[in-house]
């Protein structure tokens, strides 16, 4: 089987092409080509730039100008990809918002979408501007584009069942169409078993982790508030991030991580526990990192957090509730045996839920699905 991935390439969904490009190497019954789309330039950035005073009312329809410029890009490349001969058995979108000016393009010829959130659910959680009065109708905005590539597609993949709702709801999605399943991570070797030593008999104060850029909107900030004044004694809080945080007691900044590197994993592996009190993700590598490093993994309930961090790997906290948080902390820090369990259970899931080299057997699995589908709608309609 040919198939033809176009990637969107946009902050962590360029982590999760990664992931999918090593995992495919050695999958002797597919040969893929794969198409990730560069960074804005020129006319793009242009046309995607946000409109001083109406971008800080969220009315200037800038999240959709973004996505269409995008989109015109990857019309243009697929314009000349799929030209007569081209030989590809079917096409794979990463996310729908790639294709939002190509759905004649999907709809001729075997195609599967991939999407970790919609516009209805994604516009209200971007990391770079407020949801407002105004946001409602972008959405609206931007579903007369959305739904004809989920119409057009073969099959389209929700990564989770929170965003499968939505398709549902929001977009009218039938279930014959539509397939829900996480894109995992390729975890490095050597990083051992079970759950992180810092779980287990960590040396000095256990350690709390937190991965990420954008510290105020995922919560960062607030954990290091909290930390100061409820648990600097008990613990030490570690902040994996590029930008600069203010200091603290018992405070310790991470900056020299890159991708590739392995320093993320060292630092994983020596934490008691991982917090992501974020509201603005929804399904981020970030967790599925620490279940697969080991550790158990305290987040809020927004999104799909609560389907990633179920009771059996970690806590899930009210979203506004400072004491909840602290206390679910304090609880984990005080408790190995509690910190040991759920490691070694959030461990246990990636392997069987989130390991890449399982979610990329089944996204092949969903090729040739689409495939055979197509096959028979086509000999139906004629």
């Amino acid at each position: 089987m040919r198939a033809l991935f176009i990637n969107e390439n946009i902050g962590g969904h360029a982590t999760v092409h990664a992931h999918l490009r090593n995992a495919l190497v050695g999958m002797d019954d597919i040969d893929v080509d794969i198409v990730d789309v560069p960074a804005p330039t020129g006319g793009r950035r242009f046309v995607g730039a946000a409109v001083p005073g109406l971008g800080r009312l969220d009315a200037d329809l800038q999240p959709l100008r973004a996505q269409l410029s995008l989109s015109g890009w990857v019309r243009r490349e697929l314009r000349t990809r799929l030209a007569p001969g081209h030989g590809y058995d079917v096409l794979h979108v990463y996310t729908g918002n790639a294709a939002l000016r190509s759905a004649g393009l999907l709809a001729s010829l075997p195609s599967v979408v991939s999407t970790d959130a919609t516009n209805a659910t994604n516009n209200y959680r971007l990391p770079y501007r407020q949801a407002t009065r105004f946001t409602p109708r972008a959405v609206r905005a931007a579903q007369r584009f959305e739904r004809p590539v989920y119409e057009a597609a073969s099959i389209v993949i929700a990564n989770t069942g929170w965003v499968a709702s939505s398709l549902r709801d929001a977009y009218g999605l039938g279930d014959d169409k539509l397939r829900v399943f996480p894109f995992g991570i390729t975890r490095p070797p050597g990083i051992g078993s079970g759950p992180a030593p810092g779980t287990v008999a960590p040396e000095g104060l256990p350690q709390l982790v937190f991965v990420g850029r954008q510290l105020e909107r995922k919560g960062a900030l607030r954990l290091l508030r909290l930390h100061q004044q409820h648990l600097a004694d008990e613990c030490e809080l570690v902040l994996v991030t590029p930008e600069n945080p203010p200091p603290g007691r018992n405070v310790r900044v991470v900056s020299d991580v890159t991708v590739g590197s392995g320093r993320l994993w060292e630092v994983l592996r020596a934490a008691a526990v991982f917090v992501f009190p974020s509201v603005i993700d929804q399904a981020p590598n970030a967790v599925i990192e620490a279940q697969a490093a080991g550790l158990p993994v305290v987040v809020l309930d927004l999104g799909a957090m609560p389907e990633m961090v179920p009771t059996t790997v970690g806590r899930v906290v009210p979203p506004d509730d400072d004491e909840a948080l602290v206390a679910t902390l304090r609880d984990l820090v005080r408790h190995p045996e509690v910190r040991a369990e759920l490691g070694a259970a959030g461990r246990e899931r990636f392997e069987s839920v989130y390991d890449a080299r399982v979610s990329t057997r089944r996204l092949v699995e969903t090729l040739g699905e689409a495939r055979e589908l197509f096959a028979r709608r086509e000999g139906t309609s004629r």
